[in-house]
């Protein structure tokens, strides 16, 4: 394989890395809301006697407020893409009669 290819290769990877990075990042923040917005409803339903309408409520509204973090984040992490410097042109070498 030539330089060129493991160049490819590396900005693939690197590529990769950085969308398993921010999947990941998506996952654990959705995760935190919906567990936060349950324990919240569970304990307002508690506090005032309302079986589960608090937690509907509060489960239902984060929803919303989820896929806006996640299209902040995902926006957030492609400014901060910086692209790769274009290649330099190889110049052929010029074969003499020598």
């Amino acid at each position: 394989m030539t330089t060129s290819g493991n160049q490819k290769r590396n900005v693939q990877y690197a590529i990769n890395l950085g969308m398993a990075g921010i999947a990941g990042q998506v996952g654990c923040v959705t995760l935190f809301i919906v567990l936060v917005s349950l324990i919240g409803g569970l304990w307002l339903d508690r506090q005032f006697e309302t079986k589960p309408v608090f937690t509907i409520i509060l489960l239902l509204g984060s929803a919303p407020f989820a896929l806006f973090l996640t299209f902040w984040m995902a926006m957030r992490a492609v400014k901060n893409i910086k692209p790769l410097p274009p290649a330099e042109p190889k110049q052929k070498e010029e074969k003499t009669g020598e």
